[in-house]
């Protein structure tokens, strides 16, 4: 089952509204549900994309999630809608999290995406 991306930013609001407001304190770009599908260069095209990322730049702190990955994802697992809103929960709640770490000066889930990067690189390219 693939959601518009009308659907998609409707279930987000609606898990956004779920978490305490404090964890939305700096985040002065908000969450943003982009279009585009956004494949890890480090893997071959259609094996990996990027849901989502924790942005701290010049434009400020912000939250960018990929409409485009998570459709590619429903599509080649055809997920129903119980999936689409996990995963999508799963991935706001991570976000948040690099966000809540970030204005802390911590980097514990940085690190272990990096570990768990590392082993799926390990594993894809032993395979």
């Amino acid at each position: 089952m693939i959601l518009t991306i009308d659907e998609v930013n409707d279930i987000l609001d609606r898990q956004a509204e779920c978490f305490p407001e404090v964890l939305f304190d700096e985040l002065n770009g908000g969450i943003n549900l982009l279009e585009e599908a956004v494949p890890d260069p480090e893997f071959p095209e259609g094996e990996m994309y990027i849901l989502g990322e924790y942005c701290d730049d010049m434009l400020g702190r912000y939250i960018n999630l990929y409409y485009g990955s998570f459709a590619a994802l429903a599509e080649q697992e055809d997920w129903d809608m119980e999936i689409w809103e996990s995963e999508l929960g799963i991935t706001l709640s991570h976000e948040l999290t690099h966000h809540m770490e970030a204005r802390g000066g911590l980097h514990a889930l940085d690190d272990r995406d990096a570990e768990e990067l590392a082993r799926w690189r390990k594993e894809f390219n032993n395979d």
